[in-house]
């Protein structure tokens, strides 16, 4: 974004015609996220979007076989509607920061691929040093907009603490973390992103900065209408709380 401080536009960020110029084989998922954002009441809005996806040794499979990039082509598809740069940035993590990238509208084909391939060792999942690396880059952008950072992952952390003191120190900044669980829906490793959607307010956080959905073990087979609406589910809600609190000005 370009750090303006307007939240409301008069429709989505990019138009229709420049999507199908750049991207039309997002146009589907482009148009999923508009209906999405209206239906909750944020249409029109601006947001600067974030992509976070896990990198450690469990996620191979998801990179392989196309759910990552599936990801990621539809979350440029919802920024697209928010953010007018046609861009998302991208931090890969595993035990460290393995990569911040970004994906774009013009050239996202493939692109998840040719990152993950000169990544090299996939380490351990570390939530924290991805969540600093996404509070840098919007500190470091001088935007004042709002960001819905969707972060990817397929277990918990080997650090939950330092998780959890982020998620909090964090709710004093405009940044809403939506986490995506990839994995069965029974795994106890998701017990903890649970409690983290769950953190209490205001006596751990001044706002609910955080929500949670799961995925499943096929992230692919997830509609788009159904991935949409669960990702910007409870963004309006933090909006308004954010807001209220003067996080957002």
């Amino acid at each position: 974004m370009n750090g303006a401080n307007t939240a409301v536009g008069t429709g989505p960020a990019i138009s229709l015609t420049k999507v199908r110029e750049l991207a039309p084989d997002l146009v589907g998922a482009y148009e999923s996220a508009r209906i999405s954002l209206e239906k909750h009441g944020l249409g029109g809005h601006r947001a600067a979007v974030y992509l976070v996806l896990d990198h450690s040794g469990s996620m191979k499979p998801y990179y392989k076989d196309g759910s990552v990039q599936a990801l990621a082509d539809r979350v440029l598809g919802l920024s697209a509607n928010l953010d007018d740069d046609g861009t998302v940035p991208v931090v890969f993590f595993s035990t460290d920061i393995d990569a911040v990238t970004d994906i774009a509208l013009d050239n996202h084909h493939g692109r998840i691929d040719e990152i993950f391939a000169g990544l090299g060792h996939m380490g351990k999942t570390s939530y924290h040093v991805a969540m600093d690396a996404v509070i840098d880059h919007y500190l470091d952008s001088g935007s004042t907009a709002p960001a819905l950072v969707v972060f990817q992952t397929d277990g918990g952390p080997i650090n939950k603490l330092a998780a959890e003191r982020y998620v909090c120190k964090a709710a004093r900044l405009p940044l809403f973390w939506q986490f995506v669980g990839f994995g069965n829906t029974r795994s106890s490793q998701f017990d903890f992103l649970r409690k983290l959607d769950e953190l209490a307010v205001p006596d751990r956080r001044a706002v609910d900065n955080a929500g949670y959905f799961h995925a499943g073990q096929d992230p692919r087979k997830v509609p788009d209408s159904e991935l949409y609406d669960r990702l910007v589910a409870e963004f309006p809600l933090w909006l308004a709380a954010a807001e209220a609190q003067g996080i957002i000005r």
